[in-house]
């Protein structure tokens, strides 16, 4: 029987990326029925808004979906949909795999960020203070409940993945009842799981561990920015944005997206890297229960890297996006 997946192909670079990770899944032989939905600045003239409600009611249907990356501006213009798409659907943990692919990067790296994605300043609650626009103000709202919620999550992960460790990073030192609620909290849930090695550590602290000795960690939980963040800062170890997988979760509903922005400027242009998007893929597989079929993406990405006949710019090549997408399809 088929799968429906709901597939947000995104703007920028995200038709491109979303149509090569297609191709691979389709030479997984696994069955799916894509029902397409347009979310992003592409459907804003004629939808007017970047977030139509039948994207939503897609994701509700289908409790799962596959999405390209979509365009946030910068400063101005509309909210993040990204982030919407989040918060709309209850999406609570942002999970980000980082593990080095043969031969790419700068450390040896086999670890998973899991971010708080509701609240916290990357939420967005902010305001003008005054009429002339010369103060503003973004508030940090960090409550037990969500954070009980993600860190379970990330111990509930760590068991399910064989992991030995997780990490819960803050600025507690500073943001004493922001973000002391959250290790406390953090701590609280913690001692349920015993045979999980728990410890703590400053974000600034935190983000220079992970650059001289990222093979101590292991599963790192934390809030919604210094998610983002840190998370941005485990990809540069391993290869970079365009080999950065991710998930976000809620209780019955899931949608997968790369870590890498919408990238306009090459839009169109058939040349960049669609690992992270087709490693996006191989985690939506597993979770509606393709395993075999994800692990042998997996697998045939690290082979195609590997021999290095057809590989992206990035990755020291000249191939193209669908050139490099059927070159892995072809090791399956």
């Amino acid at each position: 029987m088929a799968h429906r997946v709901t597939l947000i192909p995104g703007d920028g670079i995200g038709p491109e990326v979303i149509e090569a990770t297609k191709t691979v899944i389709d030479a997984a032989g696994v069955d799916i029925k894509y029902d397409v939905v347009e979310a992003g600045a592409g459907v804003m003239e004629e939808k007017g808004t970047p977030l139509p409600d039948e994207v939503i009611e897609s994701v509700e249907k289908n409790k799962v979906a596959l999405k390209g990356p979509i365009t946030t501006p910068v400063g101005s213009g509309f909210r993040s949909v990204n982030v919407a798409i989040r918060q709309k659907l209850k999406l609570f943990a942002n999970v980000r795999p980082t593990k080095n692919l043969p031969g790419i990067g700068v450390k040896d790296a086999d670890l998973v960020t899991v971010r708080e994605n509701t609240e916290g300043l990357y939420s967005g609650v902010e305001h003008y203070c005054d009429e002339d626009h010369s103060v503003a103000e973004s508030h940090c709202i960090i409550s037990r409940k969500a954070s009980e919620r993600v860190v379970r999550f990330a111990f509930e992960y760590a068991l399910q993945e064989g992991r030995e460790k997780v990490t819960a990073v803050h600025k507690a030192n500073i943001l004493k009842a922001t973000n002391g609620l959250f290790l406390e909290t953090a701590k609280e849930v913690a001692s349920d799981y015993p045979e999980i090695e728990f410890e703590d550590r400053i974000v600034d602290n935190m983000a220079m561990q992970l650059v001289q000795k990222p093979e101590l960690y292991d599963v790192i939980v934390t809030t919604n920015l210094f998610g983002d963040i840190l998370s941005d800062l485990c990809a540069g170890l391993v290869g970079g944005l365009g080999v950065a997988p991710g998930g976000n979760y809620g209780h019955d509903k899931a949608v997968f997206e790369p870590i890498h922005g919408s990238a306009p400027k090459y839009a169109g242009q058939n040349k960049v890297n669609p690992t992270a998007q087709i490693l996006t893929g191989t985690m939506m597989l597993k979770h509606i229960g393709e395993k075999e079929a994800a692990n042998n993406i997996y697998q045939a990405v690290e082979e195609a890297i590997q021999e290095g006949e057809k590989l992206t710019y990035d990755l020291g090549g000249d191939a193209g996006t669908q050139e490099y997408a059927e070159y892995v399809a072809s090791k399956l």
